[in-house]
This record gives C-alpha cells, structure tokens and sequence, in this order.
C-alpha cells in the first residue's frame, strides 16, 4: 500500500520542506486536515501538496481519476501533467525507476480565478464567485446557505498504478425478450464471454477482441418496487483464467410525452412507472468519499423507504463506480445531471469545449454496464436561472446542452433518455404543467396543500423542500437551517408555516410532525389515478452537518421523521386518501408489483375513541394498477366523512383506512378547518 503525505503552502511558493502529514488517498486535503463540516476553514487560498515514493520498474500507466482541481504532477522530477478539470480521468504512460517519487501541487483556486477572464452573460446568486464557471470543478462548499463551505481539494479519487489497461467497454440491451451482451477489450491471446450457462467466442479486431452474446428470454433488471433488479455476472474465460467484468443488467427505458406531449413519464421494460425518491448530494463532504462502504447505508435507506430513483444534481459531482453498482443492486433508477448549473459556461472557449467533451465521454463510457443510470440531464437551472432574470428566450439554452451533451449521449448510451434541462418544458422553463419542473408551490413558496393538484405537475425532478428536524431523541440542531443566498427567509420558516397551517402551532412535536404530513398529502395527490404526475423527487435525501437540514436523514444516518412519512407515501402497494371536499374522501389503491393484490378494505370512521362508521370489501387489485373509490361508493349512504357541509361539529375525529396489511391510510378532517386549529395545539 502507498503511503501519501500533505504539506500545505502559500500560494506559488515552492514545495514545503517540513510541515507533512499522512493523508488518505483517494480523499481530500480537509479530510487529511481532520476538518471538521461544522467549523470549515479555508483552503482555496492555498496551494496544498501530496508526495509519496514507491517502488517499480519498467514501462507503467499512472491513471489519475479525479484531482481537484488545478493541479500539476511531477515522477522523478519531471512534469507529467496539468489538470484543471477534476472530472476527468488522466491515464499517463511512464518510465519507472527502482524508488520513484510523485509530486502533486493542488494550486490555489482562488489565486487561479483570478487570471481567469471573460464576461459573462449573466451572474448568479447561487454562488459567491461566479468565475467558478471557468474552472470544471464541484459548486459543493461554494454555495452560501446550502452547506457549509467545505472546499474540495486533493486526489477525490483513485490514483493507480497499472500493468496494463483492459479498456473494457460492456454494453447491455435488449432486443424484444432477449438479452444482447457486447464487449470489447485490450487483450492478447483467445478469450470467450460467459454468462451463466451461455458463452460466446471473441475475435480478433486490431489489438482488441470483441463479441457479442444473446440471452434468450432473459431475465430483466426492474425498479425494485416493480420488481427485481437481476444482475447477470459477465466473466471471460482465456488460457490464463478467468477475468471477472463484473455485473450487468437488461432494460429498456423510454420516455411517454401523455397524449398532449407535454408529460414526462419512464417507461422501464414497457411499464410507465412512477418514480420517487429523493435528489443525493454526497456520502460525506468532507472526504466526498465514493466508496461502497460509506455509500451504503445512505442507499439502502433510501430502498428502505420505498424510493425508486436517486437524482445527482448539477451542483455534485460525477458519482463513483460503486455508486452505480450499488443502485443497481438495490433497483434504484438514476437521473444524472452532467456537472453544470446556474452559470454561464465559456463553451465557445475551445480548450473548455474540449475538455466538457472529454468529461461527458468518460462519465458515458464508463457507466455503460449499469441498468441503473436512466435519465441524463444537461444541468441543474440554467435556463430557469437565465428566465428568472426576465433575461430573452435565445439565452435560455444553448450548444452545450442542445448539441454537445446529447451528441455524445447518443453516441455513447443512446439506451438512456436525455433532457436539456432541469427544470425544463412550458412557456417557462419552470412551469409546472409542462415537462420537468422543481416544484416548490407546496414548500418553499408556501401555497396551500390544494396548490399540489392546481399545478398539474408532470414530473418534478426536485420538491417538498423543508427544515426537517430530527427525532427528538437526536442531538439539537448545531447547523442553522438552509436558505437560499440572498432570501431574507430560511426553511426553517417553511416549516414553521405548515406546522401553524396543519396544527396551530409551532411547538417542536408540531415542527418535527408537519414535513412528513404536508410530504405524504402531497405524494398521495401526485400518484393518484387521476393524477398528471409521473414522479416526484424530494430535495433530499440527507445531511451533511447535524441539524434541521433538507435532508430526510440526518448527519448521522438516522432517519427523520420525514423519512418516515416518505416510507408510507411511497409504498409499492399502497392506499392512499385525498380530501375531496363536498365529494368527500379519494380511496386511492395502487399495486405496481407484477402480481395480483387480494386484500380486505376496511374503513373506520372513529369519535372520541368510538366507531361511528364501518365499512368493509373484498378487493383485487390487478397487477401494475392504480383505481380510485370514493367514500361515498364505499359507504352506500351520505356521512360527511370531510366535514365539507359543517352541519354542526364533525362527526367523527379520524378516518382510518387499512388494506389488509400492505398499507394503512389516516384523515383528520378538522385539520382542514384553520377555525378548528385550536383543538391541535402542543403545549
């Protein structure tokens, strides 16, 4: 194992003679630093040096899969190589010696902005320093509000010695029932594919072998709540043994406009899908570690909860191979945004179009084996960056997302559907009722629970954002609650505002309470049979410092009570309840599994403790459905389950609704009455 120090120095000064520590690589100077996310200092004004020695010989690939971000290497005294990308992968072919030694000087990001020139066409609040867009680098521990400023500077990922590159491209699709298997590497020699039981020879094609394998009526990689996420492992057999390659899976995702063209729905294997989830941004922002054991819990939360689908935003970074891999062994779908957002990017510049085109084409490449990616975004807010600021429509878009990005989607994973933008579609591009939206009616603008259906979502690629407390038995928040830079408001002001809405009051217990209640009210509107929403991502799935943060999980993996709420919300067999006023309640039964649901529906309407109402039925929920009841048609007479008429005090405290065990669905209708708010006051 190679053992690497840090030393730390002035901008431009030569490399420290005293002052090392050991550092972890892959990793980040603040991890190396032990910096704390809570009290961040500054490193971008400095220059930040790693060195090791190790020993070898003979011709070698040095492989550098992410330095941030500008960065210089020397072996042996000698410069190899300039970065200033931390997207992309340098692979260095090398003459070693029997002790060798190898520099890196992360040079100061702030010093290096300020040589950086060019006018944009427009500025962003998002960030402090909008010549941040000239430098490929991560907006995390840029943006003010949203967390704290941890910068990103060191080796993020893998530096490798290798003997040789296999250069494996493996390619999965699927042609009606069957299963297609391309592959093509760097290797002397014969060698057959192997899958199971099938196996298939490679040819010869220059210095590479290549060969294609077809599964007959083979078994297909599924969304986990729709079914199962099989992987089928790929190895090739050759004179010397086996080479594993890994695991694959077999799908199809298209993409349904609805009858007006103006949805946005998945379709995986035939089946139009809801999707939800929740929007990632990093196992740890200090490390931005990408490595399968500290992804790990984070995910399976998220499968625990019933999410389908994780959505990486412009403002992250490229997420690791383990990342994928883990996905796709839970069954959760990916949205991908390429790495840009809010900003104007100097794509005319032709060594920053040169290298954007190197970074999408390496990102493709190498997610190709993984069932999971399945949308492919441009970025995060650029046009409605751009539109919000009243600013003309020929500003809104451009080359980079219109040619550049999907030229190479096409080229390189034409299996995944691209967007341009997020959020995009409309006469705006934000609205709501068109396309992909961020949808913060219900959150963040503060509109009222009805405001869920009036805006006739489509898809909402982020929403539902609040201060979202921890359990009460979790430390007290240390982190002050998220806000966007310049508002004179905080999301801690958002929930404050549901919690007096739902409860009249803004006691912790309401505060903890009113998230998940808004989030699961909400997420029973959208998946509803009558719905236009195809899916919702919630801003997000956890926190990186303790407190009341967006996150649904707190900074130390326990799930918030909004998780909890999601958990119920996003069940695969599911009832659900919607108030619909004069026409009372929506019973909502959705069963997306692939089997049939036989169930008892139970309805109880209770009044201090007592059953004023009963009613039950048999029923079969067909498989990949979604119907609707009303109370009413259950019940068989008038009971005015809403209190919508209000002839005199509500009849009933409570509808509980239970289908059989899979789900269980509450309404309290004297929530919906704000004269009635002083019944639900926390002491």
């Amino acid at each position: 194992m190679i053992e690497w120090q840090l030393a730390l120095a002035a901008p431009g000064a030569p490399m420290p003679v005293d002052g090392w520590i050991a550092a972890p690589v892959p990793g980040t100077a603040a991890e190396a630093l032990k910096i704390e996310a809570t009290a961040p200092t500054p490193l971008h004004d400095k220059d930040v040096w790693y060195r090791t020695r190790f020993p070898g010989t003979g011709r070698r690939l040095l492989r550098f899969e992410g330095l941030a971000t500008i960065a210089e290497v020397w072996l042996n005294g000698a410069k190899i190589l300039d970065s200033d990308n931390m997207f992309l992968r340098h692979d260095i072919e090398v003459e070693l010696r029997e002790d060798n030694e190898l520099l890196i000087a992360f040079r100061s990001l702030d010093k290096a902005l300020e040589s950086r020139k060019g006018r944009a066409r427009w500025r962003t609040r998002i960030v402090e320093n909008n010549a941040l867009r000239l430098v490929r680098t991560t907006l995390l521990g840029h943006m003010t509000g949203w967390q704290p400023p941890v910068h990103a500077v060191g080796p993020w990922r893998p530096i490798k010695l290798l003997e040789r590159d296999l250069d494996v491209d493996l390619r999965a699709t699927l042609d009606g029932d069957d299963g297609v298997l391309d592959v093509s590497l760097r290797l002397d020699g014969e060698a057959e594919m192997v899958v199971g039981d099938r196996r298939a020879p490679l040819v010869r094609n220059g210095d590479r072998l290549t060969g294609t394998l077809r599964l007959p009526k083979v078994e297909k990689w599924w969304p986990h709540t729709y079914g199962t996420p099989t992987l089928h492992a790929v190895k090739l057999r050759t004179a010397a043994g086996e080479i594993d390659l890994g695991r694959t899976g077999f799908r199809s995702i298209a993409v349904d406009r609805d009858g007006d063209g103006k949805g946005f729905a998945l379709v995986v294997n035939g089946v139009k899908i809801f999707a939800r989830g929740a929007c990632w941004s990093a196992a740890d922002l200090v490390s931005l570690a990408g490595d399968r054991e500290r992804l790990a819990p984070w995910l399976t939360l998220a499968q625990e909860a019933h999410m389908n689908m994780i959505r990486v935003g412009g403002t992250m970074t490229y997420e690791s191979d383990d990342f994928f891999a883990l996905c796709d062994e839970l069954g959760l779908l990916v949205w991908h945004d390429f790495m840009f957002a809010n900003m104007d990017y100097p794509i005319a510049d032709p060594a920053f179009r040169a290298s954007v085109e190197q970074e999408a084409a390496q990102f493709l490449r190498r997610t190709r084996p993984h069932p999971s990616l399945a949308v492919l975004c441009g970025g995060s807010e650029v046009a409605q960056q751009v539109a919000m600021m009243g600013l003309p429509p020929a500003l809104w878009t451009g080359p980079l997302y219109e040619e550049i990005l999907p030229a190479a989607v096409a080229a390189l994973r034409p299996d995944v559907p691209y967007v341009p933008h997020s959020p995009v579609g409309g006469d705006l591009p934000f609205s709501t009722h068109t396309g992909i939206s961020h949808y913060y009616g219900v959150g963040a603008y503060r509109r009222t629970l009805e405001d869920a259906r009036r805006a006739n979502v489509r898809f909402t690629s982020e929403c539902l954002a609040f201060a979202n407390l921890p359990d009460a038995a979790s430390a007290q928040p240390s982190w002050p609650a998220p806000r966007d830079r310049g508002a004179d408001w905080d999301f801690e002001d958002v929930t404050r505002h549901y919690a007096r809405l739902l409860f009249g009051s803004d006691a912790p217990e309401a505060m903890r309470a009113a998230p998940g209640a808004v989030m699961e009210a909400t997420i029973a509107e959208w998946r509803r049979a009558g719905s236009s929403c195809r899916g919702a991502l919630v801003w997000m799935l956890k926190d990186f410092v303790p407190g009341a943060g967006w996150g649904v999980i707190d900074a130390s993996g326990a799930p918030k009570p909004a998780w909890h709420a999601l958990r119920r919300a996003f069940r695969p067999v599911q009832v659900a309840l919607t108030d619909e006023g004069l026409n009372g309640l929506g019973i909502h039964l959705i069963n997306e599994t692939a089997g049939t649901v036989r169930a008892r529906l139970s309805l109880r309407c209770l009044k201090d403790g007592a059953v004023v109402m009963r009613r039950e039925r048999d029923v079969e929920l067909p498989p990949r459905s979604n119907q609707t009841l009303s109370s009413a048609e259950l019940i068989g007479s008038f009971f005015d389950i809403a209190w919508a008429y209000k002839f005199g005090p509500p009849p009933l405290d409570v509808t509980i609704v239970s289908l059989g065990e899979w789900a269980r669905a509450v309404h309290f209708p004297v929530l919906a009455s704000p004269e009635s708010h002083s019944h639900f006051k926390s002491g």
